[in-house]
This record gives C-alpha cells, structure tokens and sequence, in this order.
C-alpha cells in the first residue's frame, strides 16, 4: 500500500513540476504511465496539474516568471487538461449547477480563471463563460439571460477589482437567489465578506469546494435539499 502511495505521489509530483518547468514531453510521458496504472483521471488533475499552475501563479508574482513562461506553463497546462479530461467518467459527475465565469472589465489575466472553469465542468456544472475584461453589463445581462445559480468574478488587478462590488450590488437588487463567488490575486475573504459576496476562492481547489457548498446551501433555501 505505502509503495503503491509512493508511486502515485511521485507522478503527481513529475505533472506538477512539468508544469512548473513547461517539459510537455514529461508530462504527456507520465499521464500515459498514470492512466496504464489505472488511476483515476481526476486525481491528475487536482493533484498533479492544478497545483502546478498555482505554483506558477506564486512564481509570477514573485516576479521570478514573467508572462512569457506563463504562457508555456499554460500550454503545458492544457494540453495536459486536453488528455485526462476525455477519460474522466461523466457517470460519475454528480453536482448539477448552471454557473456564469468572468474576467471583470479592464483585466486580460484570465489563466486562474480557466483553471477554475475547467474543475468546475468536471465537476459537472454547466459553464458560461463570458472570457476576460467584461463589462459589468454582460454579467447581468447573461444572468437575466440564463438565471444562473452562481456567478463566478475574477481578477488579478487591484485596480479592476472594484467591478466587483459593483455587479454583486446590482445581482443582490435584482436576483438576491443567486449566488455571486469571487477570487483573484487582490482578492480576500474580508474583501467578499464587505461587499456581499457569497464566497471567496483562495484558488482553484478553494473554489470548488466553495462553489459546491453554494450549490448545496441553494438546494436548501429552494426545498429540493
């Protein structure tokens, strides 16, 4: 049991610093070991690639990576994305929930928010994705559009992060019924809490869980909990 723990600890390890280090060869080579051992898809990519990218995240803003290595460990990101989640089993997909997922207007960072969307559309939910630097209008005019259980707002900048509060206060006057999750670098709980917000992502795993328990906390304010 311990050396079949080592083994799988040690690939997560390889995805992870593949991304770290953008070897494509190191990770496509250890996705195809993963799935020839017959572990789950899934676990790759929370365990393995995701961290990786957040890893990434810390390095750029330490400054230690700047944009031209974030586009390779990206690359490297999704190609990896692109393997594992055509063997990820829908049947076992079980959170239903129709979610609205941006970049506010005035910011084109959008790498943690496709890292986001893409845990979330394993995760089963229904994903409309409104892309990077999006007015304020968009969002609400999507909502009225599509009546979404969560919106999901992100943004690396401090100076676009008060796009924000502006479209949690106008979901909160006109659907008080959906929830409103946002995360990014200048982002933090006390942040959300102030403005209203339903939830606060620390990072991709973070809002997941956050996004799963909104949907559970929906089930029991409509009754169908």
């Amino acid at each position: 049991m311990d050396n079949a723990m080592n083994i799988e600890n040690e690939m997560l390890n390889k995805l992870k610093e593949a991304v770290i280090f953008f070897d494509e060869i190191q990770m496509e080579e250890t996705i195809r070991q993963w799935l020839e051992t017959g572990y789950e898809p899934a676990i790759a990519i929370f365990n393995g690639l995701v961290p990786g990218m957040e890893e990434v995240g810390r390095l750029y803003e330490d400054q230690v990576y700047f944009i031209p290595e974030m586009l390779l460990c990206a690359d490297v990101l999704y190609k990896g994305l692109e393997l594992l989640r055509v063997k990820i089993d829908k049947k076992e997909v079980a959170v239903k929930g129709k979610v609205i997922i941006g970049v506010v207007s005035g910011d084109i960072h959008d790498i943690g928010k496709n890292i986001v969307k893409m845990m979330l559309e394993i995760s089963g939910f229904k994903i409309y994705d409104l892309g990077r630097d999006v007015p304020f209008e968009k969002f609400i005019l999507t909502a009225e559009k599509v009546n979404p259980d969560i919106i999901c707002l992100s943004t690396m900048m401090t100076t676009t992060m008060f796009e924000m509060r502006k479209i949690i206060k106008i979901i909160k006057e006109q659907n008080p019924g959906i929830k409103v999750l946002i995360g990014g670098a200048p982002v933090t709980e006390k942040v959300a809490r102030r403005w209203g917000a339903s939830g606060y992502g620390e990072d991709a795993n973070h809002a997941l869980k956050v996004a799963i328990n909104l949907m559970n906390q929906i089930k029991i304010e409509t009754g169908f909990g």
